[in-house]
C-alpha cells in the first residue's frame, strides 16, 4: 500500500492498496496503521466505522461537521462513485479548493478527507457501497450541508442526482453556510 498526497486539498492523502489477483480473484490490504502512521495521522484516531449503499445516481453531500470537524477515511468497497472534497479550512493554504476522484471496488483505494473538509459522493453504478472510518462519533446537532449544485463550487457531477436527502435538496449555499459559521 501507498499513501499519495493530494496536491489540491492540503493533508489529504490517498491510499492506494497493491492487490493480489489471481484465477479467484483478488486480495488486498485496504489499511495498514503503519502507512497511515507514515504520513503523520493517527491510525488509533478512528473511532468509526460506517458503510451506506446508494443507487447510481444518488447522490449524498456535500456534508461537513461543524465545532472540531471530523476526519475520514472513505473507500468505494462496491462499484464506483464520484467523490468531491472541498476545503473549508479558513486557514488552508487550499481554502475553498474543490477535488474530485472516482473510487471503485476495482482499485480499493481510501481517501483521507481532514477535518474542515466538505464531503460529497454520486453512486455511478447500480449499487456502490461506500465505506467509511471516522476520528470522532457522530453528533447530529454539528451537521452541516452545503447545496450540491452550488454555482461557486462548480461541482461537475457525471450524472442527474436521481435521490436525495430532503436535507441535501434543501441545503443552503457555501456563501450562506460561511456566513453562519461567521456570525
Amino acid at each position: 500500500m501507498r499513501a499519495t498526497e493530494v496536491p489540491a486539498i492540503v493533508g489529504a492523502f490517498l491510499f492506494e492498496p497493491t492487490p493480489y489477483a489471481d484465477e479467484r480473484g483478488f486480495f488486498c490490504r485496504t489499511f495498514d496503521a503503519d502507512v497511515v502512521r507514515s504520513v503523520g495521522l493517527d491510525p488509533n484516531a478512528f473511532i468509526q466505522d460506517s458503510l451506506s449503499r446508494s443507487a447510481r445516481g444518488v447522490l449524498r453531500g456535500l456534508h461537513l461537521r461543524s465545532g472540531a470537524g471530523e476526519a475520514k477515511l472513505v473507500r468505494c468497497s462496491y462499484g464506483k462513485i464520484f467523490d468531491v472534497v472541498v476545503d473549508l479550512r479558513p486557514d488552508s493554504p487550499t481554502y475553498r479548493n474543490v477535488a474530485s476522484f472516482e473510487l471503485s471496488d476495482e482499485t480499493q483505494t481510501t481517501l483521507y478527507i481532514p477535518a474542515g473538509c466538505a464531503h460529497g459522493f454520486q453512486a455511478l453504478t447500480e449499487t456502490a457501497d461506500t465505506s467509511y472510518r471516522i476520528d470522532r462519533a457522530h453528533d447530529p446537532a454539528e451537521d452541516v450541508t452545503i447545496a450540491f449544485d452550488d454555482p461557486e463550487l462548480a461541482v461537475p457531477w457525471p450524472l442527474p442526482a436521481t435521490s436525495m436527502s430532503q436535507r441535501d435538496r434543501e441545503a443552503p449555499s457555501l456563501a450562506e453556510v460561511l456566513k453562519q459559521r461567521e456570525a
